[in-house]
């Protein structure tokens, strides 16, 4: 009896997370963390509660401006080496975005893993923005070849991360934005002081930091004045702007 093949498995975007209140004008593709190796499959009802309170914020504050937020549910948990699997997955979620909604800016927001899914993928002509929380990114002393960056070029680009993330150093993800920025002078960097790879501690101001950011990237809304300054700023003070406490509330323009 001959061997039944494996069925391929396939990437696919999860159920709008709340229905935009005019036509699409944006997409939030939303990729959650994985494993550096791993074969299995996610659980799309784990992988959406990662995320989902950020994007239901994101909803709330694009509304006007008909931004859809999805989820991206990946094919496994793992990068898997240079096979780059779930980097290959947002670039198909971008793909698949563009055909359900037509020229839409589309911006990737990924955390932990998902966050180097999404600085990789960024390069797609269709991305508007980048959002990187918590990245976890290679040692570049052990990589092959460290992390590109050209791809970014042309887009805004922030990355988030807790000084105290025992899961994903720090330190590399200011490095990459270090290279970044030489290639792209819309990259800006936030540290959360004392937290960890949740940051929990911080989850409000970093949620409206992210809302912040995607309405001025993907809108042209006008940046906050810790984004604009931190934007503007040239290495490493752009790169280690301090996130405080009541961002979104006291310190919106």
């Amino acid at each position: 009896m001959a061997q039944q093949a494996t069925p391929v498995r396939e990437a696919r975007l999860g159920r709008g997370l709340g229905a935009p209140g005019a036509a699409v004008g944006g997409v939030v593709l939303l990729l959650p963390g994985g494993d550096e190796v791993s074969e299995r499959r996610p659980s799309p009802l784990r992988a959406a509660a990662s995320v989902r309170a950020l994007g239901r914020g994101l909803v709330r504050a694009g509304r006007e401006e008909g931004l859809a937020v999805h989820v991206v549910h990946y094919r496994c948990r793992g990068w898997n080496g240079a096979r780059a699997q779930l980097a290959h997955d947002a670039a198909w979620a971008v793909e698949e975005a563009v055909r359900r909604y037509g020229d839409v800016p589309v911006c990737l927001a990924g955390v932990g893993m998902g966050g180097r899914a999404a600085l990789r993928a960024g390069g797609h002509e269709a991305v508007g923005a980048v959002v990187a929380l918590a990245p976890w990114l290679p040692d570049e002393d052990r990589a092959a070849e460290p992390e590109p960056v050209k791809q970014l070029a042309g887009r805004p680009v922030l990355i988030v991360h807790g000084t105290k993330d025992g899961r994903s150093d720090p330190e590399s993800s200011f490095r990459l934005a270090a290279r970044a920025k030489k290639a792209n002078r819309e990259v800006c960097r936030f540290e959360v002081h004392s937290d960890g790879h949740g940051l929990r501690s911080y989850r409000d101001e970093v949620a409206a930091l992210t809302e912040d950011f995607v309405l001025g990237a993907l809108f042209g809304h006008p940046y906050a004045r810790p984004l604009e300054d931190a934007l503007a700023a040239p290495p490493p003070l752009g790169l280690r702007m301090p996130l405080a406490v009541g961002f979104g509330s006291s310190l919106r323009k």
